[in-house]
């Protein structure tokens, strides 16, 4: 398992150790099982799709939550009766409870999510303020002025 030591990040980058967290960050969603199989797929400029393998699983059984940047997908199977007493011969399709969590940018909001087909597709959309878009700036003839002391 590999480990490592962020805090000469944390030591250098006065105001931007927001950095240093999101590497922390990845390194521990590293250890996730790789259960249920997904696609991140990218729509338009801005726009992006998260496909999830879902198969058994219906509506109610996924939760889906946006906590701090982090998007977590919970799938949780209610104990059921009548599944203990099923026989299987094979049992190839996994329906075990998964969660998936996915780290997301600045700015990326969850739009929209829908079950269909046996695929849990989640949209998002980033939606840069006006304030952080780029703006040109024209050359003229602006006077600065100062006080005269």
């Amino acid at each position: 398992m590999r480990t490592i030591d962020l805090s000469p990040l944390y030591r250098s980058f006065i105001g931007s150790d927001r950095l240093a967290s999101y590497i922390d960050n990845a390194t521990r969603f590293e250890s996730q099982s790789a259960f249920p199989p997904y696609n991140i797929e990218l729509l338009e400029e801005n726009k992006y799709r998260i496909s999830m393998a879902v198969a058994g699983f219906a509506d109610d059984d996924i939760t889906i939550e946006v906590q701090e940047n982090t998007l977590t997908v919970t799938g949780k199977k209610p104990d059921d009766e009548k599944d203990a007493a099923r026989k299987f011969l094979h049992k190839g399709i996994s329906e075990r409870n998964f969660e998936r969590k996915f780290q997301l940018g600045d700015h990326v909001n969850v739009t929209g999510a829908n079950l269909e087909n046996g695929l849990l597709n989640v949209d998002l959309e980033r939606v840069i303020p006006e304030a952080k878009k780029p703006r040109k700036i024209e050359i003229g003839n602006a006077a600065i002025e100062h006080k005269a002391e």
